[in-house]
């Protein structure tokens, strides 16, 4: 018995080394055995999921359309920019269809327990002659074009969507070259860990997810 524990949390610690999660844990508690099993599992899936659309979209990882990355907050398909959106539009170019085509079957069909996070990003060019105020609304409208087309065009259900902007502020290369900036100009479609609900009914996001003291005893 104390074997099989300690093989689960050494499952545990790789599983929250891929998605972030932190958690205390209390030797013996069932409950903590049972989060073992459904993070490991998850692991397991998303993993697999990856290897889906790896296969799927070997063509557009060659030609650098996109990346898939295990990060902290899950799942990452990288989209870039350029491929979904004119200059200064979010209204999606029918080029860019396929791609959202393919990504979304898989979505749908292979990954429906869980939820997607689309997340609009831009370089730190200002915004001069369109109808944007900033950066920020610019990214939001593009992220929001994404989920209403994984919606209405795709029947992904709007329950596991959600969608945000967060303009120029989080770079993933230098802005001062043009090659930094494209890079910049990105969509990222996250496919995010479930997250048992804790005390309160209230569901944190992975990085805090840390049991309070008192549930310890």
């Amino acid at each position: 018995m104390k074997n099989n524990f300690l093989r689960s949390a050494l499952v545990l610690f790789l599983t929250l080394s891929l998605t972030g999660c932190t958690f205390i844990f209390q030797k013996g508690r069932r409950s903590d055995a049972q989060k073992i099993e459904e993070l490991s599992a998850q692991l397991d899936e998303l993993s697999r999921s990856k290897g889906m659309l790896e296969q799927k979209l070997s063509q557009e990882i060659n030609d650098k359309q996109i990346k898939l990355q295990m990060m902290e907050k899950g799942l990452v398909i990288t989209v870039v920019g350029d491929l979904l959106f004119d200059s200064g539009k979010s209204k999606i170019r029918s080029e860019a269809y396929p791609l959202l085509d393919k990504v979304s079957a898989i979505l749908k069909d292979n990954m429906a327990q869980f939820n997607i996070g689309i997340e609009g990003h831009t370089d730190n060019i200002p915004i001069k002659h369109s109808g944007w105020k900033s950066n920020w609304e610019l990214s939001t409208s593009r992220a929001l074009s994404v989920l209403h087309y994984l919606v209405k065009d795709q029947g992904i259900s709007p329950e596991r969507l959600s969608a945000i902007g967060y303009g120029e502020y989080r770079p993933v290369a230098s802005n001062d070259s043009k090659d930094g900036r494209k890079q910049n100009r990105r969509v990222e479609i996250v496919i995010l860990p479930n997250v048992t609900k804790v005390k309160g009914g209230e569901t944190p996001k992975p990085e805090q997810l840390k049991e309070p003291e008192e549930n310890l005893k």
